[in-house]
């Protein structure tokens, strides 16, 4: 396909580029040593501002490898999944080993065929509750890939996460490093591979509802529309705190998502309150009792959302010689 790698490879590192990234930055890089795949932090590609711990660039790479894995498994081939494989190398995130075949079930084809049509939807939702037969389909794709999802709807809880999501855009707003950040990687013109592009952003909302969506560059230009007043908010969790539990809560977050998209449901996150220091300690301070918090999802019925461009294949991919490590 133009890259020098087998089809199915290639096929399986697109489909691992479709995975989120907060503004689009796509922090991953991809090593092929023949059946093998080590998924890579990029530092490089790293908020320092607002994730200077690289943990919201962790759970996409772990985003990452469940594409990848989805992809392999849709297209016949087992494809067994190490996690920080090396002390020694802790930006290595993952290893893939491509092994025998593998019969896709139902639900591998139904995920595959998801991967490209899932985007972040940062749009008004319906005022169209989610149904109890969805939550729990999305409730067993998080258990599946080793986390929880805690659903919240009206409550002092909700009302808490809104005030501590309003709390920390102020406080984000006003710093002016942050807003640089977000300068550089949002509002940009077509033509970019990475990035938050202008269409991409949602319009101011008229009136505020309950929860603030953080607003990014382009949305300003819109007319502003109202949006659903309280929407479902999900928050995924797992057991045990640091890397390694953030390349997993990434892998159960986009078997979520993508479960949501077989649903016909859309999803954005609200990461805001976690990406600052004291809102994100208030956070936890909510979920104690039921493990660490790696996201905050908003979820509902809207239109679809259109995909913004990703890097090709060729950029994130680096080839090693024969040499076994």
């Amino acid at each position: 396909m133009g890259n020098g790698l087998p089809p199915l490879i290639e096929r399986a590192v697109e489909a691992a580029t479709r995975a989120p990234s907060a503004y689009n930055t796509q922090p991953w890089r991809f090593l092929i040593d023949g059946d093998r795949i080590d998924v890579v932090l990029d530092r490089a590609r790293v908020l320092g501002v607002a994730d200077p711990d690289a943990r919201e660039a962790r759970l996409s790479c772990g985003a990452a490898v469940f594409n990848l894995c989805v992809s392999l498994r849709a297209n016949g081939r087992r494809a067994p999944v190490r996690l920080l494989p090396d002390r020694l190398q802790p930006d290595l995130l993952a290893a893939i080993t491509i092994e025998g075949e593998h019969e896709p079930s139902a639900a591998d084809h139904a995920l595959g065929k998801a991967v490209p049509r899932r985007h972040t939807n940062r749009r008004p939702f319906f005022e169209r509750a989610v149904p109890a037969h969805a939550r729990r389909e999305l409730d067993k794709a998080a258990a599946a890939s080793g986390a929880r999802l805690a659903l919240i709807e009206a409550s002092a809880r909700y009302d808490a996460i809104a005030v501590l999501t309003r709390r920390a855009e102020h406080i984000q707003a006003t710093d002016e490093r942050f807003q640089a950040e977000t300068e550089y990687w949002t509002g940009r013109p077509a033509g970019h591979t990475d990035g938050v592009p202008a269409h991409a952003a949602g319009p101011p909302p008229d009136p505020d509802g309950a929860l603030r969506l953080r607003p990014f560059r382009g949305g300003e230009t819109l007319p502003a529309r109202p949006y659903e007043q309280q929407p479902l908010l999900a928050a995924l969790l797992t057991t045990a705190p640091g890397p390694r539990a953030e390349i997993q809560a990434g892998m159960a977050l986009q078997h979520v998502l993508l479960t949501a998209t077989t649903l016909g449901l859309a999803a954005s996150f609200l990461s805001q309150p976690l990406e600052v220091p004291a809102t994100c300690r208030a956070v936890a301070d909510l979920f104690r009792a039921e493990g660490t918090v790696h996201a905050l999802l908003r979820i509902g019925y809207g239109h679809p959302a259109a995909p913004i461009p990703r890097r090709p294949v060729a950029e994130v991919v680096t080839v090693r010689d024969n040499t076994r490590r």
